[in-house]
């Protein structure tokens, strides 16, 4: 993709639980994702997908992020109620990269780079021109019977007065 419309709108996100909400103005023009050895153990995961906004650029909305200091420059953010990775920070840098699965629309933000691929999974394919088999999330809801009526997640816009549903501990 070479349009880089995306970066010019306006985006919020936040975690899961709804207690830390961001509004970013412009997105950086670096949407990847990072298969580092680091970036996996942060998100739990195979990648982090992250794009970077630069900090005049961002704002939180609600709550505050609680940090871990990864490494003697930089800091990861996460919600300390239900754990939702939201940011990778450079701390001497201009820029913080955000959670792309943190936004509220991650769809209108596309992935255009790969990182650490020496550190990839092996299953995983370049992304370019990938093909995956796969189900829906409606399809998926049909095997836990009552997930979606117990869902304590916020939406996927801002809200006012939102009070964290579920249980912290």
């Amino acid at each position: 993709m070479t349009d880089d419309s995306y970066r010019f709108h306006e985006y919020s996100g936040g975690c899961q639980c709804g207690s830390v909400r961001f509004h970013a103005t412009q997105l950086h023009d670096n949407p990847h994702v990072c298969y580092c050895r680091m970036c996996q153990k942060a998100f739990g995961s195979l990648f982090a997908p992250l794009v970077a906004v630069r900090r005049e650029h961002l704002s939180w909305t609600r709550g505050t992020p609680s940090v871990f200091h990864s490494s003697e420059h930089v800091n990861r953010g996460f919600c300390k109620d239900c754990g939702t990775p939201l940011f990778w920070e450079y701390l001497e840098g201009e820029r913080v990269s955000l959670a792309i699965g943190a936004f509220d629309t991650p769809h209108l933000i596309p992935i255009l780079y790969q990182l650490g691929k020496e550190s990839r999974h092996p299953s995983i394919i370049d992304i370019e021109g990938a093909e995956l088999l796969g189900t829906t999330e409606e399809e998926d809801a049909d095997q836990v019977p009552g997930i979606r009526a117990t869902n304590n997640q916020h939406p996927d816009h801002d809200t006012t007065g939102w009070v964290p549903r579920g249980t912290h501990v």
